[in-house]
């Protein structure tokens, strides 16, 4: 794939944690936005922006302060920017009986303690970014 051109590849579930989890707290996202389990590969092209994670089953994650489900499907993709995950694929979140795919992740600029979720659907949901502290 010509996007993954020049990126930086970690292996294997440690590895790729570490890298996904510093990869969020440099663009100062939320260092639990992504509880993913069984991790074979993270990838970041740092000219692009462009991230890559790959995980052996899809996960089903629920982040109880909010009381949403959110699901991560094997693949995930997207292109990271400060406070921002745009052109999002992988990542749905749970609407009533629905699992609309979220297409765009943005922290509020000016820092307001909100994050931003957008689906292809239109539908934009905002919650507090210690939703998603890793620790919840």
């Amino acid at each position: 794939m010509a996007e993954k051109e020049g990126g930086i590849v970690k292996t294997g579930h440690e590895e790729g944690m570490k890298m996904a989890i510093s990869l969020l707290e440099e663009f100062e996202l939320p260092s639990g936005l992504l509880p993913l389990a069984d991790v074979i590969e993270v990838g970041f092209v740092r000219s692009t922006g462009y991230m890559w994670i790959m995980q052996k089953k899809k996960v089903e994650h629920n982040f109880k302060m909010i009381g949403k489900f959110v699901s991560y499907d094997t693949g995930i993709t997207g292109y990271v920017e400060k406070k921002r995950i745009k052109k999002l694929k992988g990542v749905k979140a749970k609407e009533l009986m629905l699992w609309p795919p979220v297409s765009e992740i943005m922290v509020n600029e000016p820092p307001n303690g909100k994050i931003q979720f957008k689906s292809l659907a239109g539908i934009t949901k905002t919650f507090p970014v210690e939703a998603f502290a890793a620790d919840q």
